[in-house]
């Protein structure tokens, strides 16, 4: 911590946080930016101080499970106003929060749509929500009403809602929040498919939910859904797991041990600056390959025995007795260091995986963070005539990600 850090008033911190996150992008809404600048975070997590309260990039874990899980926190403020940005909150908006976190969030809300109570916010936890009603009753905003209940049902007693922002993880949207959703409203959710999450901006277009905008993001998991995402240990000392959907056809325990089998490595010929985004690259391949699935790799691992691009989640292939993933290493090139991206394989047909996940790199390269496709929701049941792509299917939802304007990648017929 810097000097100046560690002397720095709150209001001077808050300025910092600000400009730090308008820099890279975000809080890019005048309206956003404003209510950020006016509200005292460090009101709303009371145990972190200020510095830890003002750092952009740095959640704030509030409350836990028995075993250490993090139950409910005070998301980064870079993704806080990148969501709120996504949202497009209009004075006189009914909305309704699903996790109520601190309370901060909600605060936030209440000044964009201009009163406190046309904002709904909910959580499954007692201790979360009267933590965050004590904390926006002491900041002056008590007229937001805080509910403790099922999310998933959400709260028709205040619908419908013009505008509805998800702060914890779902893997599908359940039925109550198309209900409760104004006609043409917006809705912003953290979701997962294949084993990544993104905040997904969608707009209802006629029953249908459609995107504009998809952020790569992590969040606590949504409690009390019939959450369909399925996980084991495939090495014995279950150090390393798979994550995949349950509408794949992949067979988590049928892979264990396979990371003790020889290993195949491919490379590229990408190369990355530093600190430049590869997560495209994840997004890019849900789009057409059921394959696509995640590595949760813990930090003691070592790499002779997995050796994933760094990261919490990490892409992977899985293909019957086969796997591949993402890898790294450095390379000079120019009298600059750069990483190379390239790809390990486990199992029989582990050189061709190996080779198709870098040519799936390789015809990323060009377009890069651009290349972002649509996410259209459809309600479960919907016939596949009426469908625009390859489906990801959920239990109320059918899932569909197209890009609308550009080359198909390699393999793609």
């Amino acid at each position: 911590m810097s000097t100046h850090t560690a002397t720095a008033s709150p209001e001077a911190l808050r300025a910092e946080m600000v400009a730090r996150i308008r820099a890279t992008g975000h809080a890019y809404r005048d309206e956003v930016e404003q209510v950020l600048l006016d509200t005292p975070r460090h009101a709303f997590v009371p145990n972190a101080g200020p510095a830890d309260a003002y750092d952009p990039y740095q959640a704030v874990v509030t409350h836990r499970f028995e075993d250490g899980r993090s139950l409910s926190c005070a998301s980064a403020p870079w993704l806080v106003a990148a969501m709120l940005d996504q949202l497009d909150v209009r004075p006189g908006q009914r909305i309704l929060e699903i996790g109520a976190g601190t309370g901060y969030n909600a605060c936030l809300l209440a000044q964009l749509t201009g009163r406190a109570d046309l904002v709904t916010t909910v959580d499954i936890d007692t201790d979360v929500t009267r933590h965050a009603a004590e904390a926006l009753s002491a900041t002056g905003y008590g007229g937001v009403h805080v509910i403790t209940g099922d999310g998933a049902l959400g709260y028709p007693d205040h619908a419908p809602y013009d505008r509805i922002i998800v702060t914890v993880s779902p893997w599908d949207i359940p039925p109550a929040w198309r209900k409760q959703l104004a006609p043409g409203g917006r809705l912003v959710a953290p979701l997962r498919w294949r084993g990544q999450g993104r905040s997904a901006a969608l707009t209802d277009r006629d029953g249908v939910l459609v995107s504009d905008s998809l952020h790569l993001c992590g969040f606590v998991y949504l409690l009390g859904e019939d959450d369909g995402e399925l996980a084991g240990p495939i090495t014995d000392d279950e150090r390393v797991t798979l994550h995949s959907d349950r509408d794949q056809d992949i067979d988590i325990a049928a892979l264990r041990g396979l990371l003790d089998q020889p290993r195949v490595t491919a490379w590229s010929g990408v190369t990355l600056a530093r600190n430049e985004s590869h997560d495209g690259i994840w997004l890019r391949l849900t789009t057409t390959d059921t394959r696509v699935c995640r590595l949760k790799v813990l930090p003691d691992v070592p790499p002779e025995v997995c050796d994933p691009v760094p990261g919490w989640w990490r892409l992977a292939l899985a293909d019957s007795d086969t796997l591949a993933y993402l890898t790294v290493r450095r390379v000079d090139s120019g009298g600059e260091v750069h990483a190379e991206l390239g790809a390990i394989g486990h199992g029989p047909a582990a050189p061709e995986l190996t080779e198709y996940l870098c040519q799936q790199v390789r015809a990323w390269a060009p377009g890069r963070e651009q290349d972002t496709p649509t996410l259209r929701v459809y309600p479960a049941g919907t016939p596949a005539s009426e469908l625009t792509g390859p489906v990801i299917d959920k239990a109320h939802s059918r899932f569909v990600l197209t890009y609308d304007h550009r080359s198909p990648a390699l393999g793609e017929g």
